[in-house]
């Protein structure tokens, strides 16, 4: 390469916003039961000096010590929570969260650039969401969105992702040719641990709700980010395999793997070298949610268990290519929108 790649991490969430969200958060969700109490959007007040705070001793911190140069960053995925409420509690809280991401982002633009949540909500048309959607886009230079295919919270009430129904922000996300990381967010049934099973459960299942559609046939240019590496699926690519010829469907590489990509926000080497050997490295997504769903040491390594960048750097089969694509090239083919701005940068 003529050049080191960018570290370009397409999978954060501002896990670690000021208190003062939270407590926003928690009388909001007492406003529900008890409309006088539910507070006003302007209520909440968080200073950029709050928002610097929580950042350099966090994130920035630790993108620093690892070596990553910029993080593709949305609200706290458990947060969304769109089970809570109606569709306005979702829409005012939504827009709250993106609005911090995108004070982040401007706060530190060689660091951050926005991602926003969508103001979903159980049963709601999907629709719905597209005025946040233009908005982020539009206004704060948004370069994707995250979709959650279960708003009910682990009942999974909602249509797949194939049914028509999804179709206005499908349309949008080609207009405003941007991607789509899949994520579920909090788990309501006690069945479904959220980061242990809610969330692996869902990127497996959104993978299937693909393979056994026509979705991209519709939408040839459409993108999907299925992330925490794919749930079951590299690991299990044989059964997917097998069920899109029994069913009658193209291979696999080109009934999907047009549209959907797989992040590496998989926790130990075993993984990453599975995933990688599986996985056509196209579409491979660096990616690390650090400060995420696993936060700890790893005893038998010594070093944080989302420090996945080790990884990557460790995986015997990967070439110089390899790895420049994993970290920027291929992100920068996703998210076209984050290109342009970083082309503008002279980056």
């Amino acid at each position: 390469m003529s050049r080191e790649p960018l570290i370009i991490d397409c999978h954060g969430h501002y896990t670690t916003a000021p208190e003062a969200l939270a407590h926003w958060r928690e009388r909001q969700i007492a406003g529900i039961k008890n409309p006088s109490e539910m507070p006003a959007a302007s209520e909440l007040r968080i200073s950029d000096d709050e928002l610097r705070e929580s950042i350099e001793k966090n994130q920035l911190r630790l993108m620093r010590e690892r070596g990553s140069d910029l993080t593709i960053f949305s609200p706290r995925a458990s947060f969304m929570a769109h089970h809570i409420g109606d569709f306005q509690v979702s829409s005012t809280w939504s827009a709250i969260c993106n609005e911090l991401c995108h004070r982040v982002a401007e706060l530190y633009p060689e660091h951050f650039a926005t991602a926003a949540m969508l103001p979903q909500s159980p049963g709601v048309d999907p629709a719905t969401c597209i005025p946040e959607l233009e908005k982020c886009v539009k206004e704060y230079g948004a370069v994707g969105i995250n979709l959650n295919p279960d708003p009910s919270g682990g009942h999974w009430t909602s249509p797949p992702l194939s049914d028509r129904s999804w179709y206005p922000i499908y349309e949008k996300m080609i207009e405003y040719d941007i991607p789509a990381m899949v994520h579920v967010s909090t788990s309501c049934n006690a069945c479904f641990h959220t980061t242990g099973a809610h969330y692996l459960n869902a990127d497996t299942t959104a993978f299937m709700q693909c393979l056994t559609s026509d979705l991209f046939k519709d939408f040839p240019t459409l993108r999907f980010i299925v992330p925490h590496g794919g749930g079951a699926v590299p690991y299990h690519w044989g059964r997917f395999r097998g069920l899109a010829q029994a069913l009658g469907k193209p291979l696999l590489d080109e009934h999907l793997l047009n549209n959907i990509y797989f992040d590496t926000c998989v926790y130990h080497q075993p993984g990453i070298d599975l995933l990688t050997k599986v996985i056509p490295v196209k579409n491979v997504l660096f990616a690390s949610e650090m400060i995420g769903a696993v936060r700890g040491i790893d005893p038998e390594t010594g070093h944080y268990f989302d420090d996945t960048k080790r990884y990557i750097e460790a995986a015997t089969t990967l070439t110089e290519e390899d790895r420049f694509q994993i970290y920027e090239g291929n992100a920068r083919r996703v998210f076209p929108r984050l290109d342009v701005a970083l082309s503008a940068r002279g980056r």
